[in-house]
Order: structure tokens, then sequence, then C-alpha cells
């Protein structure tokens, strides 16, 4: 069968074959762009080839077609213009990692480095305002700068924190409808898109690394005690997030249909190593409404299936997004407490895709030896693809300093699961 056909099987939870494979599909299932040299080199022979940095937040190399079929996707992914920062990816520069590795970056990724050696990142690439982000020396990926302004509880106004949700502009929508188009006229893969502005809370949006001006919640913490001290504002920030999702969904419905499978809804975190740091009724109060809006209007109107990017430990919240409308959990933190691959596939196996958990990127991936890399991938293959409805990916994003050897028994682990 065609990795299409593989993908469509998976997603509704019939026995594919060979398991599904996706590295690189969206943001949060990619290879840090060290990494995706390093494999280019081994399994291209591109002694001198400059990866693409197409997800500058974290550093997420590009996965091309060559590359693609050397690693064995099924599934390609689209997504908007701009980068996390605000940029479009377009442009290309030579840059070169603290590691050594050349790549390539978007034009208008601009930085200056600090006395210490730390690299400032800018939002649109605007050095005529202060920096949004910062890598570490020595470092392999960015973090946000927090750029909150002094709180005034007596003007907080929701549309300060709405600043970056917006109407999808006719050329955006036409960049959705090409890229979806070209993945399924041009291959024989399936297509995952990255819906814009249907994340409700996502804590890597929450700065507005974008933005050259930030207003409203932006500090991190303060977020999060929001959520609780000043629901009815965060709720009111949902709402009309969600009025404005719901529209460009329409659109997109129109203008990519059949041509995209899955629609990647939201990457917010429920989830740390122990457990939710929410209960399951209050995900049902503050984000299950806005959630099962989104995800009703998309299977009313397309044939994609719904994925929830939710890291960390969520199992006593899972009943709750299955009710949200969701097909499709990822990463499927196994390594986090409460989330046994056995137990998470007698449970709701029938009705969720798990989406990764292919293996530990904590322990196993870059500390373990290829031959418990090899035995965990076999076994977590076995267990979830019993029947359909797994796609592989490792846990997250496969990280910067990953031993080759390593990657190489995943993917021999990968090829041997087949039939």
């Amino acid at each position: 069968m065609t990795p299409r056909e593989r993908l469509q099987r998976t997603l509704n939870h019939e026995q594919p074959g060979r398991v599904c494979v996706d590295f690189g599909a969206t943001p949060v299932t990619g290879i840090h762009v060290s990494v995706v040299s390093q494999l280019r080199r081994h399994l291209l022979g591109e002694a001198d080839f400059r990866v693409k940095v197409v997800e500058p937040y974290q550093m997420l190399g590009e996965i091309d077609p060559p590359l693609a079929e050397a690693l064995g996707i099924d599934v390609l992914g689209v997504g908007g213009s701009n980068t996390m920062f605000g940029f479009p990816n377009e442009g290309w520069k030579e840059f070169e990692l603290f590691d050594g590795t050349p790549v390539l970056v978007p034009e208008r990724f601009n930085t200056d480095v600090e006395a210490d050696g730390s690299i400032l990142m800018y939002p649109a690439g605007d050095r005529s305002v202060g920096p949004c982000a910062k890598m570490p020396a020595g470092g392999f990926y960015f973090d946000s700068l927090p750029r909150q302004e002094p709180i005034d509880e007596e003007a907080l106004d929701p549309a300060d924190n709405l600043e970056e949700f917006a109407p999808l502009t006719d050329a955006e929508l036409a960049h959705f409808a090409a890229e979806a188009g070209h993945v399924h006229e041009k291959t024989d893969l399936g297509g995952v898109m990255v819906l814009p502005g249907a994340a409700f809370g996502d804590i890597a949006l929450i700065p507005g690394p974008g933005l050259k001006h930030p207003k409203g919640i932006r500090d991190v913490a303060e977020w999060y005690i929001s959520t609780v001290a000043r629901t009815g504002y965060v709720k009111a920030i949902f709402e009309r997030q969600c009025e404005i999702a719901l529209a460009n969904i329409e659109r997109l419905a129109e203008a990519v249909g059949e041509a995209a499978d899955v629609a990647f809804v939201t990457g917010t975190d429920f989830g740390t190593q122990r457990g939710p740091f929410l209960s399951a009724e209050s995900y049902r109060d503050l984000y299950k409404p806005y959630h099962k809006r989104v995800c009703d209007l998309i299977h009313e109107r397309t044939g994609w299936k719904t994925f929830i990017h939710t890291c960390g430990s969520v199992t006593p919240l899972i009943e709750a997004f299955i009710e949200a409308g969701f097909d499709i959990l990822n990463p499927v933190q196994c390594s986090a407490a409460d989330m046994d691959p056995e137990m998470l596939k007698r449970r709701f196996g029938d009705r969720l895709v798990f989406w990764g958990g292919g293996v530990d990127t904590q322990k196993t991936l870059p500390f373990g030896t290829p031959r418990e890399v090899y035995d965990e991938v076999r076994r977590r293959i076995e267990i979830f693809n019993d029947g359909g409805g797994f796609v592989f990916n490792a846990i997250h994003n496969i990280q910067a300093g990953t031993p080759l050897e390593n990657l190489l028994a995943m993917l021999e682990a990968i090829r041997d699961s087949g039939p």
C-alpha cells in the first residue's frame, strides 16, 4: 500500500502492516537540525549539505523528500508561512551552530551575540526592538525572554492577548492550499496540517515570541496564575480566539479539503512528569468547551482527524480529551507517571490513535545502548501497533546530541517490525 493508504488505515484503527512513521510532520514530532545533518551524511552521503532550520524556536531541521524516503516516512507536514518568531521561512542564509554544524536559516533570522556568548533573537527579525529569545552559550535551543509590561488590573483587555490570532489573509490561505495540494497531488504521502490559532493557552505562545511589543499577560508564571485568579479574563480570550479559529477552519476546509488527512489542533501541555497539573474537572471547565467546538466543526466539515499534543502524565485527562473530540494523542510520554504503554492501549486504543511513544527521548534514545534502543522500539511497536491505531514517532522531538548509532538502531527496529 502507499504511505497515504497506510496512514488512513492507521487512523481508522485497521492494521497497516508495517507501522506508519512520522519524523518532522509537526513542530512536536521533528528532529534537531544537528541530528538531521548527521542522518543526511550517513544515509545519503551528503557531507557538505546544509540542512534548513524550518522551526527556529526548537531548531528543527527540514526533512526533505530524499531524506524522508531514506527514513521510511509516511506523512508530511503542512504549516503556515511564518515561524514562531514572526518571520517567514524564506531567503536562506548560512549559519553555524555552537557545535560547529553548518546549517541554513531564514533571511530574517537576525541575531546578536552577548558578552557571555549567548545568542539573542529578535521578533520578526527586527533589531530595532528588544530581543524576544535567547540561546545560552553552547546551547541548542532558544528560550523566550520575559517581556511582561506592568499589569493594571483595571485596564486588562482580552484583546491584548489576541494580537497574534487573526483571520487568515488570502495569501496565507493560498499558502496552505498550495502546500497541502503539493503533498496530495505530487506525493503519495499523508498530510498533517498545523491549524493556525487553535492552541488555547499554549505556553510556548503566551510570551508572544513573534510580537514586537506584546501586551496583556505574557509572563509564564503570571499566565498560569491567571487561569485560576483571572479565569473570566482567560475565558474571554479563549472565546474570541475560538471564533477566529472557527472562521479560519471554515475557509481551510473549503481551500484544502481532502488534501489533508490530519489537523494538528493544539500543543498546549497539561501534564508534568509526575501527573497532570490540572484536574479533569478544570480541563472540562476551561479548555474543553473550545476544543469541542473546534473538533466538532472539523468533523462536520472535513474528513480530517484531530490531533492533540500534550506532554507528561495525562492519563486522568484522556477521557475528557476524547469527549472534546480528539482522535489522536501525542506525544504519548511513556516515561511519565501512569503512562504505561500496555495500559494506554488497553483502555484507549479503540478510541484514540497514539502518535508517538515509540522510544523514550529522555533516557533510552540519547543515553541507552543501541541494543536497548532496538529492543524498546520493537516492544513499543508490538504494543501500540496491535490492530493499528499507531503512528511511530519518538516521544516529542529527537534531541540534539542523540548518538547516530542509536538513531540507526531505532530505524533498524522499525524496519524489522514489518510483516
